[in-house]
């Protein structure tokens, strides 16, 4: 019993080692393709926070004022709708820069002992409409491989951080060789798992019936993850996509987190213009030395950790600035690219937030939210009670439903957010 006991701790590690496991959608060409229009979402992360005196309107409604960061999209105000009072459930101050972890979970308690993740946003979408795509998904980060993509089992999905490399991967072609060389790996892949599960199938006599039932669900995700290596076998034999853009080059500075930024969201862009994937999630930097933009000496970091220093607030407005101006030309790709006489931006819901309220308090309250595109009714300032938010999560559902799911709750939601309603027509 002690070999089949070490072969089933086997199996099973693998099997919680496999990300996004349990649904996949129909085929590209199946039902939800047909019947409506393809929509996207990109959800951006600036781990740092956005100053709030800088970023929220003073006054709710239409008729807003607009404050120095969203004048920078003036031209696309009824593209927009900005929102103020949003929290996570459950998240304090004392881990505010870890709660990153749980910006598209809204899994309450991050940095915490003990905490255990939940499926991220973009992934639960994943599992109903990542087969449609030839990538699922794409997670991206402005440094590092930490990003705000999670697994069904709480894992965190590594982030991309170089713009080469992910290009290559959506647009570059191998050689025929290259090409059998994928397939075959794909095919031995199968063979593995056929034969993880044919040892695991093996204990089910000797299992106890709570045992039995986790064997069971480990064994629907490895025929899960089968269905998912076909439908790759699939795409790598049909052709990538040819685009017109020169193949990026990656930034090395760390510091340069603008530059690194405009890298990502025009690979963002081209990533949705091609229909390579339906779903992106991008964690910004926020590099500790001083960016190469002018007026700036200090790290974004300890900017943004300010104390309230005239001069640190001076410098962080322009670097916050700067990244409001990679956010509205992404904007403008988008809505200049058409896709069946609507624009990308009409079918993308864009989604900028961040974990913290306030970078220099570590508050994780009145989060800073935008969202664009999508097909929203926009030119709003939605204004909710800080102090008795509605979960952040909340706007997660409309965005999940937008993408044409069936989902009526997500994380902590207690529903859908009042007044984020569909354009009509």
């Amino acid at each position: 019993m002690n070999i089949r006991r070490r072969t089933f701790i086997r199996s099973t590690g693998i099997s919680l080692a496999l990300p996004g496991l349990n649904i996949f959608a129909d085929d590209r060409e199946g039902a939800i393709g047909t019947l409506q229009p393809p929509r996207r979402m990109i959800c951006i992360c600036t781990p740092l926070g956005l100053h709030p005196d800088n970023f929220f309107p003073t006054q709710s409604g239409k008729d807003y004022a607009l404050s120095p960061y969203l004048d920078i999209l003036k031209d696309y105000r009824d593209e927009f709708t900005v929102i103020s009072g949003l929290a996570h459930a459950g998240m304090g101050s004392s881990f505010a820069h870890q709660a990153s972890a749980s910006f598209l979970t809204g899994a309450p308690g991050a940095g915490r002992p003990g905490f255990r993740n939940t499926i991220s946003l973009d992934q639960f979408a994943a599992d109903h409409i990542g087969s449609q795509t030839r990538f699922p998904s794409l997670a991206l980060s402005g440094e590092g491989s930490g990003g705000l993509s999670w697994t069904r089992t709480g894992a965190l999905i590594a982030a991309d951080n170089s713009p080469s490399r992910v290009f290559a991967r959506l647009f570059l072609e191998g050689d025929t060789k290259d090409v059998q060389e994928q397939i075959r790996r794909l095919e031995d892949g199968r063979s593995i798992l056929d034969d993880v599960r044919d040892q695991a199938k093996s204990l089910t006599s000797d299992l106890g019936r709570e045992d039995r039932e986790k064997l069971e669900e480990y064994l629907t995700s490895v025929r899960d993850l089968e269905q998912r290596m076909v439908k790759d076998e699939s795409w790598a034999r049909k052709p990538k996509p040819r685009v017109n853009a020169e193949p990026p080059k990656d930034i090395p500075n760390a510091a340069d987190l603008i530059g690194r930024t405009r890298l990502l969201f025009d690979l963002s862009h081209l990533a949705i213009q091609t229909d390579s994937t339906r779903l992106i999630t991008i964690m910004l930097a926020g590099s500790s030395f001083a960016p190469p933009i002018e007026g700036v000496s200090l790290g974004h970091h300890d900017l943004s950790h300010h104390g309230k220093d005239p001069s640190k607030l001076e410098q962080l407005k322009i670097v916050e600035l700067e990244t409001m101006k990679t956010v509205r030309d992404l904007l403008v790709k988008l809505k200049q690219s058409k896709e069946d006489g609507n624009s990308l931006l009409d079918r993308t819901t864009v989604f900028l937030g961040s974990n913290l309220g306030d970078g220099s308090s570590h508050s994780t309250k009145n989060l800073p939210v935008l969202v664009a595109g999508g097909g929203f009714q926009h030119g709003q300032h939605l204004a909710f009670d800080a102090n008795n938010p509605p979960p952040l999560c909340n706007l997660y559902v409309n965005m999940l439903q937008r993408l044409g799911i069936e989902a009526d709750k997500f994380g902590t939601s207690t529903g859908t957010l009042t007044g984020l309603e569909l354009r009509q027509g």
